[in-house]
C-alpha cells in the first residue's frame, strides 16, 4: 500500500475524479436545478474533459496533474464555482510541484490552504451551503490524521467520509451564497452539488492509493 502520493498516484486521482464527476453528471445537474441554474454538472464535465486532454503523459511531480486541472478550470470553466475549483486545485498543485511525492501531511496542508483560498475568494464559511461545508471537515480530518501518524490510506478514507458527511449535511441548510440564497427552502432535502463534488474528489484520492495502487507503483518503481 502506498504511503505517499507519487506522480502516477496523482494522475490516477485526477482521472478518477473526472470519471466520478462524469458518472454523476445527471445527478449533479439535477441538484443544481434545485439550488442554482442547473449547469453545474455540465460545466464540471466540460472542464474536466479539457483538463484530461491537457494532462502530461509522464508527470514529473504529483503537482503536475493538479496544475493542468487548475489551469484548465481557471482559463475555461464557466459558472460561479468553476474558478473556485480552479483555485482549490491550484493549492494541490503548489503542494506537489517540485517534490517527488506528497505525504499525508502534504495533502493535509494543501487542503488547509485550499480551504482558506476558497473561503477568502468565495466569501463563504461553514454553514452557508457551499463546497466549503465539505472542504472544512475533510481538511480538519486530514490534519488530525497527519498529527496522529495515521497511514495515507486511512487518512484519505477518513477525509472522504468527512467530506461526504459534510456534503450530505448541506441538505438541511438554507443557502446564504450565490443563486441558492434566492430559492429559500426549495433546495432543502438535496445536498449542494459543489459539496458533493468535493466528496467525489477525496473519494478519488482514496481510490488512487488503493484500487489503483498496483498500476501506479509499477509505473514509479519501488519507493
Amino acid at each position: 500500500m502506498a504511503d505517499q502520493i507519487s506522480p502516477a498516484h496523482a494522475d490516477l486521482w485526477v482521472r478518477g475524479f473526472a470519471a466520478a464527476i462524469t458518472d454523476a453528471d445527471d445527478h449533479l445537474t439535477d441538484l443544481d436545478r434545485r439550488s442554482g441554474d442547473g449547469d453545474f454538472g455540465t460545466n464540471m464535465v466540460t472542464g474536466l474533459r479539457r483538463a484530461l486532454a491537457a494532462l502530461p503523459e509522464d508527470p514529473d511531480s504529483p503537482g503536475a496533474p493538479f496544475q493542468a486541472l487548475s489551469d484548465t478550470f481557471l482559463s475555461h470553466s464557466g459558472g460561479t464555482s468553476g474558478p473556485l475549483f480552479g483555485m482549490w486545485f491550484r493549492d494541490f498543485a503548489k503542494a506537489g510541484n517540485g517534490t517527488p511525492a506528497l505525504t499525508l501531511a502534504g495533502v493535509a496542508e494543501a487542503a488547509e490552504r485550499g480551504w482558506a483560498t476558497v473561503t477568502r475568494l468565495g466569501s463563504a464559511k461553514v454553514g452557508d451551503r457551499t463546497m466549503v461545508d465539505a472542504i472544512a471537515p475533510a481538511a480538519e480530518s486530514l490534519g488530525r490524521s497527519a498529527a496522529e501518524g495515521r497511514s495515507l490510506e486511512e487518512g484519505l478514507r477518513k477525509a472522504a467520509e468527512a467530506a461526504e458527511s459534510g456534503a450530505q449535511g448541506t441538505s438541511e441548510l438554507l443557502g446564504r451564497k450565490g443563486r441558492t440564497s434566492y430559492v429559500g427552502d426549495a433546495a432543502l432535502g438535496a445536498p449542494d452539488p459543489g459539496a458533493v463534488a468535493i466528496g467525489l474528489f477525496f473519494r478519488a484520492a482514496h481510490a488512487s492509493v488503493t484500487q489503483g495502487a498496483d498500476g501506479a507503483d509499477e509505473a514509479n518503481g519501488p519507493g
